[in-house]
């Protein structure tokens, strides 16, 4: 028998009011438990927003290194991600999870000690693995204990603490950046003043050893229990959170499910491509492509560059990073309250439409924007003597107007030499642009608001809801594995594209990307609300297979 339900008081000794608010109780416990997964994912993910300019600086970093010092955590995420599901339906849902909280708390004390980029790109790798493993399996595992009426908003409770994360993420890099001003002697007995990324990285140590430690006292997935043929546990978890009558129901639907669909343990990849299950696959992978390859996470993980890039102060752009993550928290939780009762398809509709034209007006916005290389201008900048020399002398002052920041990149690059150029140049950029910031905070927000309450919570129920039980763990990591890989690809090449094609033009891709997606979306992709999960596996196998 589990631990865990072993010590949980029998619920037929209390009265039907005090049972069912005892079960409210558990179930909420349970779920909050799993979901600071979620926080750990987004404040792990985040958190290098705030430190990409320090590491570049520290390690010396190109382009290409920074993009692969942001993205490495991603890739590893990827691999995570395909293992996560298979390994969950063999050892269970909570062992996946508890492997994933030791791996953070890892993860954050070794990349705090970083010497170098190896050793840094190592240990953002290993939070990695705990990433993939709990985006996968803390939905998985929500869906599977929900009631079918609330299980929208409970398996939102992992992307909501997702965004809470991303959230804490921004508002921590902001206080300690202003902590690292402090002239106080402890600031600089910690260090904080001389490397605040640091500690940046560091704090998420304290939440990884709270989610290790929560996760102890959370029961196996009572569909799992029952894949393993346990199905008096089964019954005594369902009995914590169910009232005896929808036990009884409960059981009867998944133990129905497993043999209808010949569920085993261990399920081929093939089964994915069966006549019935296709299509579904080609929604579910749609979906998960969709969700990054509009951009989000060069927000999330590039904002205070982006904020700068657009002529704003490095504290100004770590305070409207955390704005951003504060936007991204309110309309989640909006995308909750609303996602069982409006649906999957309108908020996905609303949403890429918005994604869409936020993008667009981002693009129009950095389009708009001159760049002047003045003197005075020049001598403001923290640069190199050599640099400013270059810059300065009467040869290039003469071209020291431009109308697109690819002419700047491509001057910068004839003046100064490539290395040079990439090693200043986003320096260079932000400071030269003269463009209206104002209009760049709103439309990166409105951005935010379109993804918050559509493609990021929305995508995660989804995936948990399309796929019978037997192929559900496969399924929802093959999903996972291009959403984290396309998510790796966003982030490696962000860098690269703001050097190479400017902004206006990167964000305008983003946008295509956006109305693709609302296209797809109208077309394809069906309504899931309000259904169990075996009654929804049944009807739309049954839908596209005819």
């Amino acid at each position: 028998m589990d631990p865990v339900t072993a010590h949980t008081p029998n619920p037929n000794h209390l009265s039907g009011e005090q049972r069912g608010s005892q079960q409210r109780r558990t179930l909420l416990r349970v779920a909050l438990s799993v979901a600071l997964g979620g926080f750990l994912m987004g404040f792990d993910a985040s958190v290098i927003s705030g430190v990409v300019g320090f590491i570049r600086t520290e390690f010396s970093l190109s382009d290409w290194q920074l993009g692969w010092a942001v993205g490495s955590l991603t890739l590893t995420a990827t691999l995570g991600m395909l293992a996560a599901g298979p390994l969950s339906d063999r050892l269970g849902r909570r062992a996946v999870l508890v492997m994933a909280g030791a791996l953070y708390a890892l993860s954050a004390l070794a990349s705090a000690l970083a010497v170098d980029l190896t050793t840094f790109v190592v240990a953002r790798m290993i939070g990695g693995l705990g990433v993939g493993a709990s985006l996968i399996v803390g939905p998985m595992y929500l869906a599977e204990i929900a009631p079918a009426k609330s299980r929208g908003r409970l398996v939102s409770l992992n992307q909501l603490n997702i965004v809470i994360g991303i959230s804490a993420a921004f508002f921590s890099n902001y206080l300690l950046l202003q902590l690292a001003q402090s002239s106080s002697s402890w600031v600089a007995w910690l260090h904080l003043d001389s490397a605040p990324w640091r500690w940046m990285l560091a704090v998420e140590v304290f939440p990884a050893l709270l989610f290790f430690l929560a996760l102890w006292f959370v029961p196996q997935s009572p569909r799992w229990l029952i894949m393993r043929g346990r199905e008096q546990e089964a019954g005594e978890v369902l009995a914590m959170m169910y009232a005896p009558e929808e036990v009884t129901t409960q059981v009867a639907q998944i133990r129905e499910s497993l043999a209808s669909d010949q569920a085993r343990t261990s399920t081929p990849v093939s089964a994915l491509f069966g006549r019935s299950i296709r299509w579904l696959l080609v929604i579910a992978l749609a979906l998960a492509i969709l969700q990054q390859i509009t951009g989000i996470n060069a927000v999330f993980f590039y904002a205070p560059m982006i904020f700068e890039q657009s002529g704003l102060s490095t504290d100004a752009a770590f305070l409207q990073a955390a704005l951003v993550g504060l936007t991204n928290l309110v309309f989640t939780l909006l995308a909750m309250a609303l996602i069982d009762r409006l649906g999957r398809r309108p908020l996905l509709l609303g949403g890429m439409a918005g994604i869409a034209l936020s993008m667009g007006i981002l693009a129009w916005g950095f389009g708009q924007a001159s760049y002047s290389l003045s003197t005075e201008r020049v001598q403001s900048m923290a640069l190199p003597a050599e640099v400013s020399t270059l810059l300065t002398s009467p040869s290039t002052q003469s071209q020291a107007a431009f109308q697109s920041e690819t002419e700047l990149r491509a001057y910068l690059t004839e003046t100064l030499g490539a290395e040079r150029a990439g090693t200043h140049g986003n320096d260079i950029v932000k400071a030269a642009a003269e463009l209206n910031s104002g209009l760049i905070v709103f439309a990166i927000l409105f951005f935010v608001a379109s993804f918050a309450i559509s493609i990021g919570p929305v995508m995660w129920v989804m995936l948990s809801e399309l796929f019978p039980l037997s192929v559900r763990g496969l399924a929802v990591s093959l999903a996972g594995f291009v959403n984290s890989s396309v998510s790796f690809l966003v982030q490696l090449l962000f860098p690269v594209q703001l050097s190479s094609l400017g902004s206006s033009t990167t964000f305008l891709i983003y946008g295509a990307f956006g109305l693709i997606g609302f296209l797809f979306v109208a077309r394809y992709v069906p309504e899931t609300r309000q259904k169990s999960l075996e009654e929804l596996s049944i009807a739309l196998q049954r839908r596209h297979s005819d």
